[in-house]
């Protein structure tokens, strides 16, 4: 239990005057909390005292539950202040730092997660670490104030020791790839490709989709490489793979199936009950995921998924001048899923008998319910999480249930919801700016495409220093922070790309050359090739790491790669092919050996194997005639192609085209070889199915 320090009005530590909403959260913690920064560490250097670091965010449960456990208590707070200097750091405004001392807890417990718990010596490096810690011991699990007191007696008494193992485990994590030496020659073909879906396929939950076991997380990194794999080598299986785990996850209660998007994960294996917490990156990569598994199904209810994440984030997540909000809370009111669950006594006050029965059969409604947050020893009994529980429904029942859902977010809308953090992030913005600009053009809603402008323009005038070409990565409350970060401009610069794709607009264009070169410039890396998470210059951080396994965001040298790739096809710029082909050639080993690591940067080295196939649209961009064949070029699955505008040597595209026209029409084109110019949707999209099924035709080891 707690122990007040005092009934008066808690004074505020250095945090209340963050930014950051997890900051701003424990600003009224007795802990004499540091923001990440020099005070803190010229401190620690000069009272010759361990660091104690704590990472999380704001809509992080169990970070909830250890301030409410331990950053609250007196007693812990006491000891802390007294014997180390404390650091608290939001892991969504510094993904540098919490990269860096993730893979260290990994490398100590092998397990890694938020919060995530720290102990660094006052050069930064860590020693010992772990995530949640209960206030006492308890279940075999150490209590944070026994394991202070242990870490303090070894500071004090063997620190020859402890910055001896620091010292290790900082070499071990800067461990590059080309520290790995292959076994054996491995090249950069389809066979990579061919492994990946092997491997990732021998782990698909043939009951419930999804890969692994629980809890279980949505990984649509994985879900893309199968579907390219999937169409590169005519293997209906690994495609099957994705649209069964996608329709699982829709039926689930990880998907809001009142409110759109879905949660963080699933804590049993059939998606049935999750982790409430809505994530922007999350649901910015399942969009994508469902717009291409709508296009190699034709299934509306792929589609319907996909606009249900769309307007989630419209209506819910975007900042009047549209900038997108970085992420809602699993918790409302105290309560983990209070905002979104039901107990069947509510669902019977607030329908009809008749919607009441039908929605009780459609969710699986119980008086007991689904969900009980065993971490709240006073957590609401009888509580429900919607899932559906029977897929069929006859027509009257049908329109029951319409009318029963519609009710059910009026009266949800009464509740209290969950927090949101509100900062916006560039690096998560240009994920869903990526996905609103596809959504824009495959289901043909010009709302997604506003949107997506918008944001855009956002970025541009609030996150970007167009004088010195510098994207800034955190903005709240009418201020950006200073941190340069990889995924930032590689995450932005790939949904740039896509919203070009969506409006063949020069200016869209311009804009991704500048962020392109800036990128290049401030991460690459010319010896070894690939990118750094960190630009050269950045101070206070023990290692200089390359970001480049994926997690519950992709890697930003996989998108980087990527990007690359597609830019260069664009713009005939074969120097940043170049750069793209380095990337991989200093992963190739890592590629052999663990796929299942790298879904995105093998889905780059899927789009390196031959040149791409090139939908050349001639006719200004205000003909409807124009946008027409726009919208048409991106209703076929073809992942490896680009779309781009036909016209004349410019600055952004040195080449001549062939159908160089004002008079709206396509071109397609494959290496060497263009089709005739065809100026209608219906030939185009004829054109388009007959060329991307033929795609790797001639592609040596590419046939079943």
């Amino acid at each position: 239990m707690n122990t007040p320090l005092s009934a008066s009005v808690p004074r505020r530590n250095r945090l209340a005057d963050e930014k950051s909403p997890y900051l701003q959260q424990h600003q009224y913690n007795p802990v004499d909390w540091h923001p990440w920064g020099e005070e803190a560490f010229a401190r620690a250097r000069a009272e010759d005292k361990v660091l104690f670091l704590s990472i999380g965010y704001s809509t992080c449960h169990w970070c909830h539950v250890m301030e409410r456990e331990s950053f609250e208590n007196a007693g812990i707070a006491e000891f802390l202040n007294e014997h180390f200097i404390s650091i608290k750091v939001d892991r969504e405004e510094r993904p540098d730092v919490d990269r860096i001392y993730m893979k260290a807890v990994v490398a100590i417990t092998g397990l890694g997660g938020w919060p995530l718990t720290v102990f660094l010596t006052p050069a930064l490096r860590p020693f010992f670490g772990g995530t949640y810690f209960p206030p006492e011991t308890r279940g075999g699990r150490i209590g944070l104030l026994e394991l202070l007191r242990h870490i303090q007696s070894l500071w004090q008494t063997r620190r020859r020791d402890v910055e001896s193992g620091a010292a290790e485990l900082i070499g071990h994590i800067q461990r590059k790839p080309a520290d790995l030496e292959p076994e054996k020659p491995a090249g950069l073909t389809d066979l990579v490709l061919r492994q990946a879906m092997v491997k990732i396929g021998s782990s698909f939950d043939l009951d419930h989709g999804g890969f692994g076991r629980a809890p279980k997380f949505p990984q649509p990194c994985l879900g893309g490489l199968l579907l390219r794999a999937s169409h590169r080598f005519r293997n209906a299986a690994a495609g099957r793979q994705v649209v069964f785990t996608c329709d699982r996850m829709a039926a689930g209660g990880i998907y809001d199936h009142l409110g759109g998007g879905f949660s963080r994960y699933s804590v049993d294996d059939r998606w049935e009950v999750p982790h409430f917490e809505k994530m922007l990156y999350d649901n910015a990569q399942l969009a994508q995921l469902y717009l291409d598994v709508f296009l190699t199904t034709g299934e509306e209810r792929h589609a319907d998924v996909a606009r249900g994440i769309l307007d989630y984030v419209r209506r819910e997540m975007t900042h009047p001048m549209g900038g997108f909000f970085s992420a809602e809370d699993a918790d409302s009111e105290g309560k983990e899923g209070k905002f979104y669950c039901w107990t069947k006594a509510e669902l019977g006050r607030c329908l009809s008998p008749e919607e009441f029965n039908v929605a009780v059969h459609r969710f699986g409604i119980t008086d007991e319910g689904n969900f009980l947050d065993h971490s709240d020893p006073e957590a609401l009994p009888g509580q429900n999480v919607l899932r559906i529980a029977h897929e069929k429904l006859s027509e009257a029942d049908g329109h029951l249930l319409n009318s029963a859902l519609e009710k059910m977010r009026k009266v949800r809308s009464r509740r209290i919801r969950p927090h949101r953090d509100d900062k916006i992030l560039s690096s998560w913005n240009g994920l869903m700016l990526g996905a609103m600009a596809r959504g824009a053009a495959i289901l043909k809603d010009p709302t997604y495409r506003r949107c997506a402008e918008k944001n855009l323009e956002f970025i541009q005038n609030q996150l970007w220093d167009s004088t010195t070409h510098t994207l800034y990565h955190r903005w709240r409350d009418g201020e950006h922070d200073t941190v340069q970060l990889l995924s930032a401009y590689a995450f932005l610069l790939s949904g740039v790309i896509d919203l070009y794709e969506t409006t063949l607009e020069d200016k869209i264009l311009e804009f991704a050359l500048s962020l392109a070169d800036a990128m290049i410039v401030r991460f690459h890396d010319p010896i070894e090739g690939g990118f750094w998470t960190t630009p050269a210059e950045t101070g206070q951080l023990p290692a200089r790491l390359k970001e480049d396994q994926d997690g519950a965001e992709p890697a930003g040298n996989s998108v980087a790669t990527l990007a690359l790739l597609r830019l260069s096809a664009i713009t005939d710029r074969p120097e940043w092919r170049q750069l793209a082909e380095a990337s991989l050639r200093a992963h190739q080993t890592l590629l052999h050996r663990f796929p299942e690591a790298f879904g995105m940067l093998i889905q780059a080295l899927d789009f390196s194997l031959q040149a791409p196939g090139r939908i050349a649209i001639s006719g200004s961009t205000s003909d409807p005639r124009t946008q027409a064949l726009i919208e048409t070029a991106h209703q076929i699955y073809w992942p490896n192609r680009i779309i781009c505008r036909s016209r004349e040597s410019s600055d952004t595209s040195p080449s001549p085209d062939p159908i160089a026209t004002k008079q709206p029409a396509a071109q397609v084109c494959q290496g060497n070889t263009c089709q005739a110019p065809v100026d209608t949707p219906g030939e185009l999209v004829a054109l388009l199915r007959r060329l991307s099924s033929n795609y790797t035709a001639g592609l040596p080891g590419a046939t079943a």
